[in-house]
C-alpha cells in the first residue's frame, strides 16, 4: 500500500509542483523588496505526502521590521494574494493560499503561506489566521519538521492519512500527524505498521475524548 501511494520526488506529480515553485518565487521576489524566505514546507519536507492526497506547501516568511508587504499579518496575508491574482486563482484559506489556474480548471497542488519572523533570529513565525477568534498565530516550521521526520513513525502516520483519504475524515493533516504521534508515543515503524496501526485505531476507539494534543512549537496553541 505504501509503495503504491508513495511520491518520490523525482515523480511526475511532485516534479510538476516543483517547477510551478520556480513561477511562485519570481511574482514573490519581483513584487516585494525585503527578500523574503521562501522555502517547502508541509508533507514534501515532512516526508509525508501521499498520491490519494497531496499539495505543496511554500511558506513567504517576511523579516520581522520588513514592511514591503504589509505594516501587519493581515495586510502581508492580503497583499501576497494580490500579487498571485494575476496569474492565479487564488482560494484563501485559513493561514494558506491555494493556486489555481485562471480558468479554475487545473489545481498546481499548492499552498503559500505568509507570515513574519517574530525576531531576527528567524525561527518562530507569525501567521495570519482569516478564520476564528485569534488572528494571529505564533509558530516554528524547523519544529514542526523535526517533530514528524523524528517520530520514527512516519511511514504509520502515511498509512493514517491514506485511510483519512479513503474515508473521508474530516480532520486537518497536521493534527492527525500529531494525533499518531501522541498516541504511539511508545512505538514506532520498526515493531511493526500493522501494530502500530491497530494500537492507533484501537485507542481511537476507546479513548478518544481524554487525547490532547498540543502544536509542538507552541504549548498554547491547543488543536484537540
Amino acid at each position: 500500500i505504501l509503495q503504491k501511494e508513495s511520491l518520490s520526488k523525482d515523480s511526475q506529480e511532485v516534479k510538476a509542483m516543483q517547477e510551478e515553485k520556480a513561477n511562485v518565487e519570481k511574482i514573490i521576489s519581483d513584487t516585494f523588496d525585503g527578500n523574503p524566505i521562501i522555502r517547502y514546507a508541509g508533507s514534501y519536507k515532512k516526508e509525508t505526502m501521499i498520491k490519494a492526497s497531496y499539495d505543496l506547501d511554500i511558506v513567504c516568511y517576511f523579516k520581522h521590521d520588513d514592511d514591503s508587504a504589509g505594516d501587519n499579518l493581515e495586510n502581508i496575508f492580503n497583499n501576497v494574494k494580490k500579487a498571485f491574482e494575476e496569474k492565479y486563482f487564488v482560494v484563501p484559506k485559513k493561514s494558506a493560499l491555494r493556486l489555481q489556474s485562471t480558468d479554475k480548471k487545473l489545481d498546481f497542488h499548492i499552498d503559500v503561506v505568509p507570515g513574519r519572523f517574530v525576531d531576527d533570529s528567524e525561527s518562530d513565525t507569525f501567521l495570519y489566521q482569516s478564520i476564528g477568534d485569534k488572528n494571529r498565530l505564533k509558530t516554528n516550521l524547523d519544529i514542526h519538521i523535526s517533530h514528524i521526520k523524528d517520530s520514527g513513525l512516519v511511514k504509520t502516520i502515511k498509512l493514517a492519512k491514506i485511510w483519512k483519504s479513503i474515508y473521508l475524515i474530516d480532520v486537518k493533516t497536521f493534527v492527525l500527524e500529531l494525533l499518531v504521534i501522541k498516541v504511539l508515543s511508545s512505538k514506532k515503524d520498526k515493531d511493526g505498521l500493522d501494530k502500530c496501526l491497530k494500537s492507533f485505531f484501537e485507542e481511537l476507539s476507546s479513548n478518544m475524548d481524554n487525547i490532547a494534543v498540543e502544536d509542538p512549537a507552541n504549548s498554547g496553541n491547543d488543536l484537540s
